[in-house]
């Protein structure tokens, strides 16, 4: 009688697991990412240490080209909420994607021939279509015909501004002031130069989300209600929302 042959004790011990199989007979593209890696730590001073470096580095550099950025804080301009010596993030990946800057966010951009060959921070008080005023009877600036109540951010004693003005934001830009406006080279100053002292949105590398240095003053920069009730401007809808800098 023809029997199936059954293996014994010494038989199961004697093959190899599946584990030691797969680990014997990885894919041959497995093989050869981990021979180029050891190839390359083999290469350079300090081996699998320096390549785990130069990995970190790439990462770091990459983030902050194209996800956050840190910024520091060089003058008062943005006082009170920001600080001289402030280290803030910033979220260049705020206005992708369709979405746009809104009143009251707090931006990095690049002045280049408009401000100056640096990056600033400010804070958007009109988008395009808006109109702008300061003052109304109160001494409060108007958008839109709305007044708007900046007292929760500006700079103790400042008002809205002592410079009286009256825009209409060109579409594509920005009017831009600082929070300490006695202390601010920001639109306002440039009313008269290329551009009429309007920010292009494209310039706008991104929005302020976090101070993050000193320890003491860490926090959210949040988009006050103080715009919240501004009207869109006329013929325009609202702005799609979107989940070291110069003064």
């Amino acid at each position: 009688m023809d029997t199936e042959a059954q293996p014994t004790e010494r038989d199961r011990s004697s093959r190899p697991s599946v584990a030691e199989e797969n680990s014997d007979t990885g894919a041959p593209e497995e093989r050869s990412r981990f021979a180029l890696v050891s190839r390359a730590a083999d290469w350079l001073p300090g081996g699998r240490i320096t390549l785990t470096l130069l990995a970190c580095l790439v990462f770091l550099l990459l983030l902050s080209t194209f996800v956050v950025q840190p910024f520091q804080i060089p003058s008062g301009s943005m006082e009170r909420g920001l600080r001289i010596g402030d280290r803030v993030l910033v979220n260049k990946l705020a206005y992708r994607f369709g979405a746009e800057p809104q009143r009251g966010d707090v931006v990095v951009f690049d002045g280049t021939g408009y401000f100056g060959d640096a990056d600033y921070i400010k804070r958007v008080v009109g988008v395009g279509g808006d109109h702008v005023v300061c003052c109304d009877k109160e001494g409060r600036i108007e958008v839109n015909s709305r007044s708007v109540d900046e007292t929760t951010f500006l700079y103790p004693g400042d008002s809205p501004s002592t410079v009286p003005f009256d825009v209409v934001v060109p579409r594509g830009t920005l009017f831009v002031l600082g929070d300490h406006r006695s202390d601010s080279s920001d639109s306002r100053d440039h009313l008269g130069s290329p551009g009429g002292g309007m920010i292009p949105v494209d310039l706008v590398i991104g929005r302020a989300d976090w101070v993050l240095w000193p320890a003491g003053h860490f926090a959210r920069l949040h988009r006050p209600d103080a715009y919240a009730r501004v009207p869109a401007a006329e013929g325009a809808g609202e702005p799609t929302t979107a989940a070291g800098a110069h003064g």
